[in-house]
């Protein structure tokens, strides 16, 4: 007793399909043609994604410091950094504040966090 079913030659799969073609009902050749457009294009986005070029290396530099310096020299540089990240963080408030304003959005009422 077989498990699967037999499968059909292609020549009975090519004469169901040309009945299909000749039957007058439109509904079922958008049917067909959406079922069979759908893989392609999925297919079609696969292929398209494997071409693309890999991200290209991003070099992150990092700082070296002596092994001399003092606690005051860090000190220092710690608050030099800080006001470099302060200044970055204003200016993406003011951008969000632009942007609550062209929005319509009251920002003074949301809760501080």
């Amino acid at each position: 007793m077989a498990v699967f079913p037999r499968p059909s030659k292609p020549s009975a799969v090519w004469a169901d399909f040309k009945a299909l073609l000749r039957q007058q009902e439109r509904h079922k050749l958008l049917i067909a043609l959406v079922s069979v457009l759908m893989p392609v294009i999925i297919v079609t986005g696969f292929y398209v994604d494997s071409k693309m070029d890999p991200p290209k290396a991003q070099i992150i530099y990092a700082q070296s410091w002596p092994a001399s310096r003092t606690d005051a020299e860090i000190v220092k540089q710690n608050i030099a950094d800080q006001k470099i990240r302060d200044a970055a963080l204003a200016e993406k408030q003011r951008g969000y504040r632009k942007l609550a304003d062209q929005l319509g959005i009251d920002y003074e009422q949301q809760p501080k966090r």
